[in-house]
């Protein structure tokens, strides 16, 4: 699993780094990838994960890796998905931000419920909404400073597209992709915590 997985990243790492749209977009859109990557690196045989979390990781990071390559505004699949539907913008933050929400709500849920911080039920799903929000405010704050500090190169990072209101539709997205995730998969995770318990 551990082989299968690093190999997969490494590969779309590798991918996306060749000649990118924006250097320092691409930067700025992989470095949570690695620094997460990193992160379970160190804490593997200290603290593995579920094999659930493993490839729901992995997942968000390709989305990441992705559009760190083309920049969100640029995704050639939502550029078509874009024509076929009639849609004004490229959405593939949208996709990335639906992420952002579905992967951190499962991370803290396997946390919390691992190290006994909140007992199972209505608190924990309460609990791990919350900081999947924090997590995604934290963000755009992150893209705030960027933009702040870049002037008008950070605009391919923060991948507004003229859209006004495309921080509270970016909080939405996550907002309902930790619901859809809590919704979906709890029990599926709930099986394997108990099996991962017992070894």
């Amino acid at each position: 699993m551990v082989y299968v997985w690093s190999g997969l990243f490494a590969a779309v790492l590798l991918w996306s780094g060749i000649e990118p749209f924006d250097r320092l977009t691409w930067v700025l859109e992989v470095l949570p990838a690695v620094l997460g990557a990193l992160a379970l690196a160190v804490t593997r045989s200290r603290f593995p994960l579920t094999p659930l979390l493993y490839v729901l990781i992995l997942a968000h990071c390709v989305i990441l890796i992705v559009g760190g390559h083309y920049t969100y505004a640029n995704v050639p699949l939502f550029d078509w998905l874009g024509d076929l539907f009639g849609w004004e913008r490229n959405n593939y933050d949208k996709l990335g931000h639906f992420a952002q929400g579905f992967v951190p709500v499962m991370i803290a849920r396997e946390i919390v419920l691992r190290l006994e911080v909140i007992r199972p039920g209505a608190w924990t799903n309460f609990f791990t909404v919350c900081f999947a929000l924090a997590l995604s405010a934290f963000y755009e704050l992150i893209e705030w400073w960027v933009a702040l500090a870049s002037g008008q190169d950070a605009e391919a990072f923060l991948g507004t597209q003229g859209y006004v209101w495309d921080t509270q539709s970016d909080m939405l997205w996550c907002l309902s992709g930790a619901i859809v995730a809590l919704l979906t998969l709890s029990r599926w995770h709930d099986r394997q915590l108990r099996a991962f318990s017992g070894r």
